[in-house]
């Protein structure tokens, strides 16, 4: 589901002519694409997401071609196998049903990406049912239809606007997150060094309060200073902050974690900062090193860590 801002964004810039949704409404195996994923297609051919990540987006265009100009929404399955040359085909093994739909109000309405877009904003997951038999989506979970909901997006606030966090935030937002970088040094932080991001100058443990980490947000320390990092981790532990990661050496995590632990945090608080941050890929310089956060980020909200 990470694209649907892309899909979301799309919508309302082809807004005026026709368009479908195709969305992946069963996937089993190694399907290259979770049940919920979408792709949307205009009228003049351009689409934004995904259903299998170019297995079978050619099939999925013509089927689009014909909804929009009229023909029945319906459920198409594509499998493995030895689809020849010419018929698509999921080479991964796996399975999927997609169904295409047309963007209207008897199929996927167009206000509902305005719903999809204030629920995100406001932090409310949304579920949305479809019946597959009709093509027709309305809001709400119904027995008996697909039902797809769409979460929240996670957030990262990155304490500390080093260079590193210019790779992170980069990184991140291409993975679905809502980045927001804070640093008290005015110097730091500048939309010119951090555009399409939140800024925020407070002192870090303010920013951290004012951020309300919960379960699906991360919080990454990068400043290298003390003063800065260790009242943003103290106040990230104090929330249910999903991800807690924090840049420097083995040595300097020792010597973190006994300032934290003589501020009255326990073995069980501690063990959730993830120091140094990252997963171990011998990356060097900043951009490699935003990668390998990025990827101890998603590890653990996938519960790979």
């Amino acid at each position: 589901m990470d694209d649907i801002e892309d899909i979301i964004t799309a919508a309302r810039a082809w807004i005026g002519q026709p368009m479908a949704l195709a969305t992946v409404v069963a996937a089993a195996g190694s399907a290259p694409r979770p049940r919920g994923g979408h792709m949307l297609v205009a009228a003049d051919g351009r689409f934004a997401g995904s259903i299998s990540g170019g297995c079978v987006e050619y099939d999925v265009f013509a089927l689009a071609e014909q909804v929009i100009a009229g023909a029945p929404a319906g459920v198409t399955r594509y499998g493995a196998g030895d689809p020849g040359e010419w018929l698509p085909g999921l080479p991964c093994g796996g399975e999927i049903g997609v169904l295409v739909q047309p963007v209207s109000p008897a199929g996927f309405a167009p206000a509902l990406f305005d719903e999809i877009a204030a629920a995100r904003a406001t932090g409310t997951p949304l579920a949305l049912s479809t019946d597959l038999a009709t093509g027709v989506t309305v809001k709400g979970a119904h027995e008996g239809q697909f039902v797809n909901v769409y979460e929240p997006a996670r957030r990262l606030l990155i304490v500390g606007a080093v260079q590193i966090a210019q790779a992170l935030a980069a990184i991140a937002r291409t993975i679905g997150f809502s980045v927001t970088v804070n640093d008290p040094r005015e110097r730091f932080l500048s939309a010119d060094r951090f555009p399409d991001t939140t800024l925020s100058d407070a002192w870090p443990d303010a920013a951290v309060a004012a951020f309300a980490p919960d379960a699906q947000a991360a919080v990454v320390t990068l400043s290298h200073d003390v003063k800065i990092d260790d009242p943003a981790l103290a106040a990230a532990l104090a929330a249910p902050t999903g991800y807690i990661g924090a840049l420097g050496s083995r040595g300097n995590q020792r010597r973190r974690l006994d300032r934290l632990a003589a501020l009255g945090f326990g073995p069980a608080d501690l063990a959730r900062i993830d120091g140094p941050a990252g997963v171990p890929i011998g990356g060097l310089g900043p951009q490699e090193i935003a990668l390998s956060i990025a990827a101890g980020m998603v590890a653990r909200f996938r519960g790979a860590r």
